[in-house]
């Protein structure tokens, strides 16, 4: 029997010809990522262990993103304590507030060119599995696991099962990847891919742009899969061939296809045609319906950004959606471009005086209300309408709040409406 991508990856960092799934694995890693909350305990288990340094200076990345700028002296605190380890162990891939590499770190890791096609990546951070769009293993852990991964460079892994993703056909108009993973989502359920892999193949494949890979990849976790993957293809070389031309011109990276006869336990197929414009209502990613059925629900905030849709292609979108509109009077509108070279070129184009003129808060590159956390935090009874990627009990606020998800043009459609609405609304035409 065959081997899957995943399975195929993981066995060659392991050092074998072979795995299958439900075998348990030490493989090593080619980087290991933490931010500002999960760092910090991460160093004090490193400190326990007895190592004087860091496996490799050059694998270690560092991300100062949820509570920057610091909300208050807490997050200082944590923010200091990572700082204080990145300088002592001289980490190469330490990202700090307003620097030009600088960001969140789902979107930045990939857009500054550090993974590339077949690496193995750990982060602790549940969104880790982002970088399965460029056709690599990554997954989120604890932060012990990672101060582990910190001190060997490589962690143990169980070999997942993988679900086969069938795309095919064309996306219909302002359908993004964030439609056609809430769509999947609220097929299979938040357990729907426990502990297994999703690996993505169709010809509907190459009518996805990288953004729209990086966000169905990043919300993989949501249905509580170990990762997502997809193929590399000509738009995935294309990205890696501008990100980081050096590794792509000398071929410093692998590619792996899975075997004709590898092992799935499940095959599902998505019609990209007849995915709608979709919103996962409170308060489970898998509460999905049409947008268009849901027009009735009035608004008071709306969130475009995060490491699900801060990309420049998101930011780019809402600007085209939001351009020559008012926000409604309403609703409070934040845009948070994912990293700070988004947040320049949006600058340097004309998008944030778009946002700007029609009444939205530009917000630095940070995570922030995503995870309730600031920039952006819900009273009682507050309901919003957010690009994030997820609408738990209190994740955004109060308890008695509401987050529902959605993609961009949704989002934008609705800060101008003062409630759930798409482009058609915006626009006087029918679906």
């Amino acid at each position: 029997m065959g081997m899957t991508m995943t399975q195929k990856l993981l066995a060659d960092h392991a050092g074998q010809d072979t795995v299958r799934a439900g075998d348990l694995i030490e493989a090593d890693l080619d980087y290991c990522m933490g931010n500002d909350v999960t760092t910090p305990p991460a160093i004090s288990v490193f400190k326990k262990l007895g190592v004087s340094e860091v496996f490799d200076r050059d694998r270690v990345l560092m991300i100062q993103d949820h509570f920057t700028p610091n909300k208050d002296i807490r997050s200082a605190e944590l923010n200091k304590t990572m700082r204080c380890f990145a300088r002592e162990n001289s980490i190469r891939h330490y990202y700090e507030l307003g620097r030009k590499e600088m960001g969140i770190e789902h979107v930045i890791i990939p857009d500054n060119g550090i993974i590339l096609p077949g690496d193995l990546i750990i982060g602790a951070d549940s969104h880790t599995c982002t970088y399965g769009a460029l056709g690599a293993f990554s997954t989120g852990v604890g932060s012990t696991d990672l101060a582990c991964a910190m001190a060997r460079g490589k962690t143990w892994f169980k070999v997942p099962e993988a679900i086969k993703v069938i795309l095919t056909g064309t996306p219909g108009e302002y359908i993004t990847g964030k439609d056609i993973i809430l769509h999947l989502i609220g097929q299979i359920g938040v357990d729907g891919a426990l502990y297994k892999s999703l690996e993505f193949t169709g010809d509907g494949i190459q009518n996805l742009k990288m953004s729209d890979r990086f966000t169905i990849c990043n919300m993989a976790i949501e249905c509580g899969a170990k990762n997502g993957i997809f193929p590399v293809d000509d738009i995935t070389r294309d990205f890696i061939s501008k990100t980081n031309p050096d590794r792509y011109n000398s071929g410093e990276y692998k590619v792996y296809e899975a075997d004709s006869d590898a092992e799935y336990a499940e095959e599902i197929t998505i019609c990209l045609d007849k995915v709608p414009l979709t919103v996962s209502l409170p308060h489970l990613p898998s509460n999905t319906k049409p947008a268009a059925d849901v027009s009735d629900l009035k608004i008071d905030q709306v969130v475009i950004g995060s490491c699900t849709n801060g990309r420049y292609d998101d930011i780019k979108l809402a600007s085209e959606i939001l351009k020559g509109r008012k926000i409604h009077p309403d609703v409070r509108c934040i845009i948070i471009p994912g990293s700070q070279r988004v947040y320049r070129r949006a600058l340097d184009e004309g998008l944030l005086a778009i946002f700007d003129d029609c009444g939205a808060v530009i917000s630095t590159p940070t995570c922030g209300p995503c995870l309730g956390g600031h920039m952006g935090v819900l009273a009682s009874g507050e309901r919003c309408v957010s690009t994030t990627n997820r609408n738990f009990v209190g994740r955004m606020g109060t308890t008695d709040s509401e987050v529902i998800l959605s993609g961009i043009p949704v989002a934008a459609s609705s800060a101008v409406m003062g409630r759930v609405a798409t482009p058609y609304d915006l626009e006087g035409r029918s679906l």
